[in-house]
């Protein structure tokens, strides 16, 4: 991410200061629709390296799909994750 100048820092300061009203959007107009919007497009959690012990036929069923074998358990467990925490909501 590029560092803020002084000018651009400047910049934000007024525009922080100036009410919501004031300021000119034309050139961005205010989004209505959000029926295409994808959750999450964004998001990149942080990674953390860990060792885990899976058993051979599961680790081989992973791998079958091709490279990203790894992406394929984190999506796996993410999706149970969120299953579980829906649960207990």
């Amino acid at each position: 991410m590029k560092k803020a100048t002084k000018k651009m820092s400047d910049e934000l300061a007024v525009l922080a200061a100036m009410p919501d009203e004031e300021i000119d959007t034309s050139d961005i107009p205010e989004i209505t629709d959000w029926s295409n919007a994808v959750v999450g497009r964004f998001y990149r959690p942080v990674k953390e390296p860990v060792t885990i012990r899976l058993d051979a036929d599961v680790l081989d069923w992973l791998k079958q799909g091709g490279k990203g074998y790894q992406t394929r358990v984190n999506k796996i467990l993410r999706a149970v994750m969120e299953q579980q925490r829906k649960k207990a909501a």
